[in-house]
């Protein structure tokens, strides 16, 4: 199926070419996402025969998750090389290049919306919500997940280093807000227009084997490879792991616990 070809001015233009970079490394991580999917899917449900939207579907992790509970995947993501890997491992899903602030979807087309870690990358999140309700079917629930308190997420150590090397946001983009933070989510979602029901975290851990594996998938995600350049990669790679030591294992291997927060709401 060949790459859709589209004309970006938001969050795609600023995050895709970076996701892109190294999309094998970045399923290192992706792949071990399964019990914060679950951990949604056990609030909404999932029958057979639903249509799923998922932005941001990365590898399409998630998507598979559908697809063996025999719904019906559709997944939406910035970043070709992305969208590339996840049609090879899901050849059955509806995959699509695309804007998460201008979803390529009709009105209400779907019994469940979903964005994992995703919604935050919007240059206006309000905006990015907004569309995920109108894709969504009258009622149908939006799940909305981002990272949980600060100081209960180990990769907090490498959002410090990264953080410098990301593009800026826009101008004239609405503040980034502090997500973590009880009842900001709610306030973006009634702001999208958006029914909140319920608010949740969980936790779940990372694990890689080695501080070699720790140091590629930690590389992976926005692109902070292709961000940091070629001359400063080993460098960074290098403090990350350093920054993540008392995460470290007798055996060698990386435990890296993380909380996620999550809001239910509805169209």
């Amino acid at each position: 199926m060949a790459i859709d070809s589209i004309t970006t001015s938001g969050s795609a233009s600023r995050w895709g070419p970076l996701w892109g970079a190294r999309p094998e490394d970045w399923a290192l991580s992706e792949d071990q996402q399964l019990p914060t999917y679950e951990a949604a899917l056990e609030r909404v449900g999932l029958d057979r025969g639903q249509r799923v939207l998922d932005i941001g579907c990365g590898v399409g992790s998630f998507l598979r998750l559908v697809s063996k509970r025999g719904a019906d995947p559709v997944g939406l993501d910035a970043s070709e090389e992305l969208v590339a890997l996840a049609r090879r491992r899901l050849p059955e899903a509806d995959i699509r290049l695309g804007e998460m602030e201008r979803l390529p979807f009709g009105d209400d087309e779907f019994d469940l919306v979903t964005g994992f870690n995703a919604f935050f990358f919007a240059t206006d999140i309000v905006a990015a919500l907004r569309e995920a309700g109108r894709v969504a079917r009258p009622g149908a629930p939006v799940v909305i997940q981002v990272w949980g308190s600060h100081e209960r997420c180990s990769l907090e150590a490498v959002k410090v280093i990264a953080r410098p090397y990301f593009p800026p946001r826009p101008a004239d983009a609405p503040p980034d807000p502090d997500l973590s933070q009880p009842g900001t989510l709610e306030s973006l979602a009634t702001e999208a227009g958006l029914r909140p029901v319920e608010a949740f975290t969980s936790s779940w851990a990372f694990s890689f084997p080695d501080s070699d594996a720790l140091g590629r998938a930690m590389l992976a995600p926005a692109g902070l490879a292709l961000a940091v350049g070629p001359e400063r990669e080993e460098a960074v790679k290098a403090a990350i792991v350093d920054g993540l030591a008392s995460y470290r294992l007798d055996d060698g291997s990386y435990r890296l616990e993380n909380e996620y927060r999550y809001l239910i709401a509805r169209s």
